[in-house]
């Protein structure tokens, strides 16, 4: 039975939660702990250490919302975190999600979206519970692994082979700011570290909307993944809104004249996720990998500004639900033949 740590000081909060999830409790399927503060938290926590996730207010006396995440990404890497805040500008969320945050919920709060959004995280708190024990049987001791998996303590010698491998069924998307590196021959370098994130923060939000989650920022570029139900079609709608929104942006920000346009691949299929990293520097993250997603990248790199670009497979799939250009075959880096390629429009 998973156990939740909701942190408020809104004491209508705590029986808020227990009237909508009554039935829940009274099953056993979910079970509540509360707090008032960050402080009392973090002290619930040091008493109960089976929590697999903490739903914590922003705003709260003596400790708040983004301190308690500092806390706990320190001492429990593995407890996963979602805000639930009226405070929902991009801002706070980027800060939550820099200090670790799963997720960010909004107040007035749906319950039925904090529900899922709980069964995510959970989902998301087995899955590391049983790559732990997957590490405790292969004895790959004093691992770090950026965020995602419990600092590991002894002075065991760190193990040559990681088998902490898995296939999956998911969707990756590539999207690139088109044009970005030339502005860096000019532009100061707070400015345009400043327009980029806010470049980002836009992306950001309409990855989590749709379900999807970052893996990686590569430069002026973002890979995200999308495994939850339906997930092309929620990767193929959150490019769409990816690319309208940036192209409602000002063409001067930061004192920089620059419009600004993406260019996008998606593919979807099997991939590889795994705990991939350098054992020499003991640094693993986990991500996912293979043709699939090497496609995607490839996609990407040949979509112009504006262009969503998916392979025929992806097409197939969803040329009920969207809207298509076939725009013919494709030279791919790296592939024997050439690809057909659709347009998303």
């Amino acid at each position: 039975m998973p156990k939740i740590l909701v942190v408020d000081d809104e004491v209508d909060f705590e029986s808020l939660v227990r009237q909508k999830f009554r039935k829940k409790i009274r099953n056993k399927e979910y079970e509540f702990l509360f707090a008032l503060n960050g402080q009392e938290a973090l002290d619930t926590i040091k008493k109960h250490s089976d929590i697999d996730m903490v739903l914590s207010d922003i705003n709260m006396p003596v400790m708040d919302g983004l301190t308690l995440l500092s806390r706990i990404k320190e001492q429990n890497t593995l407890l996963k975190s979602v805000i639930v805040s009226a405070y929902g500008d991009m801002e706070n969320i980027r800060i939550a999600m820099n200090l670790g945050a799963f997720d960010f919920v909004t107040k007035p709060v749906d319950f039925e979206d904090l529900e899922s959004t709980m069964d995510r995280t959970i989902l998301q708190v087995i899955q590391l519970r049983k790559t732990m024990q997957a590490l405790k049987e292969n004895n790959i001791m004093k691992l770090y692994v950026d965020d995602t998996v419990l600092n590991y303590m002894g002075g065991q010698e760190f193990e040559a082979s990681l088998t902490t491998n898995d296939v999956i069924e998911a969707s990756v998307v590539f999207i690139d700011i088109c044009g970005f590196t030339k502005i860096s021959e000019s532009a100061s370098p707070d400015n345009l570290v400043n327009l980029l994130n806010t470049y980002f923060d836009v992306m950001v939000k309409e990855i989590i909307d749709h379900n999807g989650y970052i893996d990686k920022f590569i430069g002026d570029a973002v890979m995200a993944v999308f495994r939850e139900k339906n997930h092309l079609q929620n990767a193929i709608k959150c490019s769409q809104a990816i690319r309208s929104e940036i192209e409602k942006l000002p063409e001067k920000m930061m004192d920089i004249q620059f419009k600004p346009a993406v260019s996008i691949g998606i593919n979807s299929g099997e991939m590889i996720f795994g705990n991939i990293g350098s054992q020499s520097l003991k640094r693993f993250d986990f991500t996912v990998l293979g043709d699939v997603v090497n496609t995607a990248q490839r996609l990407q790199s040949v979509a112009t500004p504006g262009q969503i670009l998916i392979t025929e497979k992806a097409a197939q799939k969803v040329k009920s639900n969207f809207e298509l250009n076939n725009i013919g075959d494709k030279i791919l880096k790296n592939k024997g033949a050439p690809v057909t390629v659709f347009e998303v429009v």
